[in-house]
This record gives structure tokens, C-alpha cells and sequence, in this order.
């Protein structure tokens, strides 16, 4: 039976390739994880597993450098949410990637590449595809990463999902999980507001309380209720999100 590890900063990430991979691959086996390079480099070495899926970016030893100390001890696929300089280094390099979020339909061509190779040794990291990597890696540091997150990775009961952030209507933390509410279904991610709120459009989403981040396209109104408190009422749902005092200066101009 084939077998495979996945390097992924990103647990949700790591979730999904796992479940498009069993889709699209039923027999491999997925026989570890990992959150960074270095420690995909020890599972490689203690598993010996026939492919190793590696995120480009990971804290740490990034995905390039893991794959240079792994060099043939396993058929290497590159991870990346960077199609147009990634498809032009990888379709020259003796490696084959997999762009974030992953698709099915590429999966299976990804797929039938890797069996034409199970049963060839792995081809060596060596000085040619170095120097690819280290290209792609000039290119992706002159093209600055995207300031603001265009998706989010949430959890509806067992299956995963990729939402656009322009359908996400506001997002509300507890002590465990965050909602990401859509005008048509709930979903959860474990990364709380204070995060989100760095890494969101800030013209696009307001923060009205420590635990709130609101869609400003999503604002009907706001009103106040018998306690004094100031409350954003949704477009098209009863749900009423508070506002801390700190925050009612985003209202005035409305």
C-alpha cells in the first residue's frame, strides 16, 4: 500500500488534503502529519513513507528547505496557495505541487503522476531543482503575500468547507470556538477574533466588540436597547451583535 505524510502549518489545511487525498486516492495511506519542516524531515526519516506532501511556507524550516535535507529519501509534492510563479517553476522541476485549497479534479491528476512513480526511486533534491526552488522563492518574496485572507477554512460537523470572506457576515468567539456566520449556514474555527481581526480587510470587517467582527456590507442598522447598550442589527437575520463603547467611533459616520 503506498503511503504519504503532510507537512501543513495549518491543521484545517492538513484536514482537507487528507480528505480530498482518500478521495481521490483511496489505497494511500496518510501515515503521519506534521506543522513544520524539521518535523516533517523526522517523520520522513523515521517512516520512510513513499511521498511527502510539503506545505512552501511553514514556520520554521520551510517546505523548500525540508525538501532539500530529504532530497531521494522520498517523492516530494509541493503545497502552495502560489498558482501563476509555482505552475511555471513546477511544471519545469522534477517535482509535481498541489494548489491551496486543493481541488479534486487536479488531485487526480496529481494522483496518476505519483503512481507512474511509486515504483521508481525518489529523484534526488539536486543542484537544478534548487535553484528552481530557490527562484520560486525570490519571486514569492517580491510578490508580497495577500495583506487580508480571501477565505476562511471552518469545520460544519464533520466535513470542511472554504468560505469567501465577502459571504461571512459577522464572526462571534466563545471561550473555545469562533462562529462564522453566512446568510445561509453557521461553521466553526478555533481561531479567535484577535487574530482574525489582524489578518481581515479592516474596511471590510469591523471589530465592534473583543469577540465581534462584523461584515460592514452586512449592517442594516444600529439601535440601542432599554440598558443603553448599542446593538448592529444583520440584513436578513434577528441575530443582534453589541458594541463596546471603544468601538462606537466606526459608527458616527453612519
Amino acid at each position: 500500500m503506498p503511503t504519504a505524510i503532510i507537512a501543513d502549518d495549518e491543521r484545517l489545511m492538513r484536514d482537507q488534503l487528507r480528505l480530498r487525498l482518500g478521495q481521490a486516492w483511496p489505497e494511500l495511506e496518510i501515515i503521519g502529519e506534521a506543522k513544520n519542516g524539521d518535523e516533517a524531515i523526522e517523520l520522513v526519516e523515521q517512516l520512510n513513507p513513499d511521498f511527502t506532501f510539503l506545505d512552501i511556507r511553514m514556520p520554521g524550516k520551510t517546505g523548500m528547505e525540508a525538501a532539500q535535507v530529504i532530497g531521494s529519501k522520498s517523492h516530494i509534492v509541493f503545497v502552495t496557495a502560489y498558482d501563476s510563479h509555482a505552475v511555471e517553476a513546477f511544471e519545469r522541476g522534477a517535482v509535481d505541487y498541489v494548489l491551496k485549497p486543493p481541488e479534486h479534479e487536479r488531485l487526480l491528476v496529481t494522483v496518476e503522476r505519483l503512481k507512474t512513480h511509486l515504483n521508481k526511486p525518489a529523484l534526488d533534491v539536486n543542484s537544478s531543482v534548487t535553484a528552481m526552488l530557490s527562484q520560486l522563492a525570490e519571486k514569492i518574496t517580491a510578490k508580497a503575500k495577500p495583506a487580508y485572507l480571501q477565505w476562511i477554512q471552518a469545520s460544519i460537523g464533520q466535513d470542511l468547507r472554504m468560505i469567501p470572506v465577502e459571504e461571512i457576515l459577522f464572526f462571534r468567539s466563545d471561550e473555545k470556538y469562533t462562529c462564522v456566520q453566512t446568510a445561509k449556514y453557521e461553521a466553526l474555527i478555533r481561531k479567535p477574533v484577535r487574530d482574525l481581526a489582524e489578518e481581515l480587510d479592516p474596511s471590510l470587517f469591523w471589530q465592534i466588540h473583543r469577540a465581534t467582527l462584523v461584515n460592514v456590507n452586512a449592517i442594516e442598522g444600529v439601535t440601542r436597547d432599554i440598558r443603553g447598550r448599542h446593538l448592529v442589527l444583520i440584513k436578513g437575520k434577528t441575530d443582534k451583535l453589541e458594541v463596546s463603547r471603544s468601538f462606537l467611533h466606526l459608527f458616527k459616520q453612519m
